[in-house]
């Protein structure tokens, strides 16, 4: 806050600026990143609107977890590789890991190597 300012004349002077902030009452925020995931709890979020532009200001406890570096394979997902392949099961799995997950990758793959 600005010395000398009561919370009244500092919205009227942003509101003149043409900043608009809003409280919003999350429970909790989720930043996913590449790596690992940033949850912030309890947080108080406030939106802030400065002449079109929207920016959020967070502020609460903050708990980063790792993302797993283990790919999730599910039989669908198998069986969409040979489907689409003609290849055996255990070859469209490892086409799958191979590809970080990426389906089209992994069949794009086993239709390079024919």
């Amino acid at each position: 806050m600005i010395p000398g300012m009561n919370s009244r004349q500092m919205k009227q002077a942003m509101k003149r600026m043409g900043i608009a902030q809003q409280d919003l009452d999350a429970q909790e925020v989720i930043i996913k990143l590449a790596d690992k995931d940033l949850i912030i709890r309890n947080p108080e979020v406030a939106k802030v609107n400065m002449m079109g532009q929207e920016t959020f200001q967070i502020v609460g406890e903050v708990e980063e977890i790792e993302k797993s570096q283990e790919i999730e394979i599910t039989k669908e997902d198998i069986e969409t590789v040979c489907d689409q392949t003609g290849v055996a099961k255990e070859i469209a799995e490892q086409a799958i890991i191979d590809a970080n997950g990426d389906l089209a990758q992994a069949i794009m793959s086993l239709q390079e190597d024919e």
